[in-house]
């Protein structure tokens, strides 16, 4: 099915070549006589990179069927990761290079989004923020617990990640999925 570019906005997946994109940003600029270029940054959902693509107010696009499904993690033997998909409770592995640098972030258990393409998982899609238990971290020097000095913290999923030094072992901490940045110490 096509449509036309100034039904694009944000989030707004389409195909071009056969290749799913995803609209990152997404700005239109009328001209005179009623004519418009539209500027999208699109990032493909094969292979994650970013394009800078200029339409024509009239030009049109291809949808792409891009289908969305729950699944849970269950583990991984370090290059592939298994899930069990949550409605067929069928099981399933990805490669993970597919998974991508969030993959330091699943534990058992966690439920993420899978993207499909033509049949095939393209994206997984984890949650915004996880809580993962710090596994080892150094003590703080005494008096040094300023926020604004970090240090390495090991959490339960093996990933090392910067914390303020007021971090201890054992902690439970938030952690951004998309850029591994500490976010908040869980409240008892």
């Amino acid at each position: 099915m096509a449509f036309g570019v100034t039904d694009l906005k944000k989030g707004t997946v389409f195909q071009i070549d056969g290749t799913p994109y995803k609209v990152v940003e997404y700005n239109q600029k009328v001209m005179g006589r009623g004519g418009s270029i539209v500027n999208v940054k699109i990032k493909s959902l094969i292979d994650g990179k970013v394009l800078d693509k200029t339409f024509k107010g009239n030009d049109s696009i291809e949808s792409a069927d891009v289908e969305t499904s729950n699944a849970q993690y269950l583990y991984s033997d370090g290059s592939v990761f298994y899930f069990m998909d949550e409605e067929s409770f069928e099981q399933f592995e990805i490669e993970g290079d597919t998974v991508g640098e969030g993959s330091g972030f699943l534990k058992e258990g966690d439920r993420v989004q899978l993207q499909k393409f033509g049949g095939n998982v393209i994206n997984v899609d984890l949650p915004k923020n996880v809580y993962l238990e710090v596994t080892y971290t150094e003590d703080a020097v005494k008096g040094d617990t300023s926020s604004s000095i970090t240090k390495d913290a090991t959490l339960e999923t093996g990933v090392v990640v910067k914390v303020p030094a007021f971090i201890k072992t054992g902690d439970i901490i938030s952690v951004d999925t998309s850029t591994g940045a500490y976010r908040e110490r869980k409240k008892d």
